[in-house]
């Protein structure tokens, strides 16, 4: 089934934190009689909940937290609990007059994973465009209909893509889907049932262009289908035109970002690319300067229970 796109997941993925630990996993371990961790060589491994030993959540107290210690040792007591936080695209910051909207960019067609699914054929026959969806009465006030094409500025650039005018998404926001638009050089080898062939250009001073030059298209193979491929709108690739923007406290990338959506300019072309990496650095520092760094707690560079996909030695998590 993961040729064609689709695999089962393990029940054992789900409700790990009542996974009782073992005799083994016990063997020379303590439990506080106050708060029910139980530690094991200096670490917390569990909680006792009534008479069970079980994992509980990979959080310093093995239990959901809504009072955040960590936040509190780390320089954000503000946030020690949940609260609202305004963004960076808040109704605030938008302005719909001048066309601004925010861009959410990171909805996922039902049939398409992120990039995990570019080589499944099937999925990339149903789903290979990527227009921007917008509310009726938002292209009412901009003259838009389906179709029509757009320019769609960021704040280091802009990407050219078609409207797609829907009661499907709420008024004051525009959407485009996350995993169509991949594309590959004249000279490059790669994924042929998703990836359209562009040129890129140095224009200089940092500024940069990306043209499609043809799209999906046949192609020879051992599996016979790809000489059926009979669609050629492989979508509009967006992301190298949002800004880079680290969330303060975590460093994790805020996909949302405010563009100007307009028609599209004489000189513009479905799929074209620019982005200013220039503009796109000074946003970065921008945004840095609203960390709080490091270092934490004991000289830590992040907290040590944060996992990672590939966590290092717990040596490396401290500033020497």
């Amino acid at each position: 089934m993961r040729k064609y796109g689709a695999f089962e997941v393990e029940n054992s993925s789900y409700e790990m934190h009542l996974k009782k630990l073992s005799e083994n996993e016990l063997s020379n371990s303590s439990t506080d009689i106050d708060n029910g961790i139980i530690t094991k060589n200096g670490k917390a491994i569990g909680v006792k909940v009534g008479n069970e030993m079980v994992v509980g959540f990979p959080t310093p107290s093995r239990k959901q937290e809504f009072f955040s210690q960590t936040m509190n040792e780390w320089k954000w007591p503000e946030y020690t609990i949940p609260t609202y936080i305004k963004s960076h695209v808040h109704p605030e910051k938008i302005d719909q007059s001048k066309g601004e909207f925010p861009l959410l960019p990171t909805f996922r067609l039902p049939v398409l994973i992120h990039s995990r699914s570019g080589n499944a054929k099937w999925l990339a026959e149903i789903a290979n465009r990527n227009p921007i969806w917008i509310h009726t009465s938002d292209a009412a006030n901009l003259g838009l209909k389906t179709g029509d094409m757009v320019r769609m500025t960021t704040e280091i650039g802009y990407f050219v893509d078609k409207i797609w005018v829907t009661e499907s998404i709420k008024p004051g926001i525009v959407a485009c889907s996350h995993h169509i638009g991949r594309w590959r050089r004249q000279q490059d080898e790669g994924n042929r049932w998703a990836t359209q062939t562009v040129a890129i250009e140095n224009q200089g001073d940092g500024k940069w262009k990306m043209k499609k030059l043809k799209g999906i298209r046949p192609f020879k193979s051992a599996d016979k289908d790809s000489s059926r491929i009979f669609w050629s709108d492989g979508g509009v690739h967006q992301n190298i035109t949002h800004a880079v923007h680290p969330d303060p406290i975590s460093g994790m990338h805020c996909w949302h970002q405010k563009v100007k959506v307009e028609v599209a300019h004489p000189e513009d072309q479905y799929g074209d690319i620019f982005v200013d990496t220039n503009k796109s650095h000074e946003v970065y520092k921008e945004w840095l300067k609203m960390t709080r760094p490091a270092p934490g707690p004991n000289g830590l560079r992040r907290p040590l229970w944060f996992a990672r996909a590939l966590r290092p030695d717990d040596e490396a998590f401290y500033i020497k």
